[in-house]
């Protein structure tokens, strides 16, 4: 091993926050497996041998949406498009109730930005879901569609977060975050929130007491410094706030937008993102290989690239889907922990904020 990955061992056993110098070598460097060394050294400080997942769902109640984003092949700009569609809280209670079963503990909800509905329609959709399925944690709309809710309905952040969380909001995914660096912003997503109001979401439902997980878009327009200005940005509101639970790398997907010519990120370049963020983000607590986005096999190799969550059952999600993801739409418990055991590691079921679920072995088996 290197001088510079010999210090990076060093500042990391010692709790020292890594510089953006680091970082930037960390993503250019050639020794991807001596990175991945160090990021899985971290990772068993933080985790031991367990790798976490959750039994969950995806819900997409409407994917119309007013952004224009150059990378997205999920959203539809007007009602009537080819593959547009909202459902209402009675389509998606039927939608739940025909993927819910008894045990699962979480549901993931993402939408379009649709010019077209009330705010109380998001009101009922969460209240619905807490009245008809009290056991699922809402984690519900990302820093994204709350600013939207803020300047659509003249509301604070504040505002749009405390009536959610009366609705039953329970925690905020993280997209929407893209990169931060405001050029490629005005290039792939010119018409959403700016990094400023993402994160100021977030430092808002953290001060409300709600967790949150943080990810970062890679793959697309941005250099290695933008991905570093990136995940500084994001540990620097942690230590802020300590509001994040966990963080996501999601890499472009580029079938059926208008980046296809772009070429995807490969193997080497995901675990590398995987390896570099878990040791850029000493004080995010969780660092998350989504299956469902780098397919099953690399999400289970990141087990030992720094990850310690392979994220959950999903159960039909579109999103990336949509993008040209060609992974499955949904694992059962039993796939996830197989995955989970073939990297070596001991699959643990958390619910949505890193609590240990504990089953009997029937349900377990489900």
């Amino acid at each position: 091993m290197d001088s510079f990955l010999d210090q990076i061992r060093e500042k990391t056993r010692s709790s020292i926050p890594l510089s953006f110098e680091d970082g930037c070598k960390l993503f250019e460097h050639r020794d991807l497996l001596a990175i991945g060394s160090i990021a899985n050294e971290l990772r068993e400080s933080l985790h031991g041998n367990a790798t976490y997942y959750n039994w969950n769902l995806h819900l997409n109640s409407t994917n119309v949406c007013e952004a224009d984003c150059l990378f997205c092949s999920f959203a539809r700009l007007e009602m009537g498009m080819p593959q547009a569609y909202t459902m209402s809280v009675d389509q998606a209670r039927e939608w739940i109730s025909k993927r819910y079963n008894p045990g699962m503990t979480e549901v993931h909800i993402v939408n379009g930005l649709n010019p077209n509905l009330t705010f109380e329609y998001y009101e009922d959709l969460l209240a619905m879901i807490r009245k008809e399925f009290p056991a699922l944690h809402i984690k519900a709309f990302t820093a994204v569609e709350i600013h939207y809710f803020s300047e659509k309905y003249g509301m604070s952040y504040e505002q749009v977060l405390t009536r959610l969380m009366a609705a039953g909001l329970g925690s905020l995914p993280g997209g929407g975050a893209e990169i931060f660096a405001d050029r490629v912003r005005k290039k792939i997503c010119r018409d959403k929130v700016d990094a400023e109001g993402w994160l100021e979401v977030h430092r808002t439902a953290h001060r409300l007491g709600l967790r949150t997980n943080c990810t970062m878009l890679y793959g697309t327009i941005e250099t290695p410094a933008e991905r570093v200005d990136h995940l500084i940005r994001l540990r620097d509101l942690q230590a802020e706030s300590g509001g994040f639970q966990v963080f996501v790398p999601l890499a472009f997907h580029n079938e059926g937008n208008r980046m296809e010519r772009l070429p995807a990120p490969t193997g080497v370049e995901d675990l590398r993102a995987i390896a570099v963020s878990r040791l850029m983000l000493h004080n995010i607590p969780h660092i998350k290989a989504y299956w469902i986005m780098l397919g099953i096999k690399t999400a289970q190799t990141a087990q030992l690239f720094g990850s310690d969550d392979f994220d959950g059952t999903v159960t039909e999600e579109k999103v990336y889907h949509m993008a040209g993801s060609h992974s499955p739409q949904a694992l059962s418990i039993e796939d996830i922990k197989h995955v989970i055991r073939q990297a070596g590691r001991e699959p643990v079921e958390r619910n949505t904020v890193y609590q240990v679920v504990e089953r009997n072995q029937a349900a377990a088996a489900a």
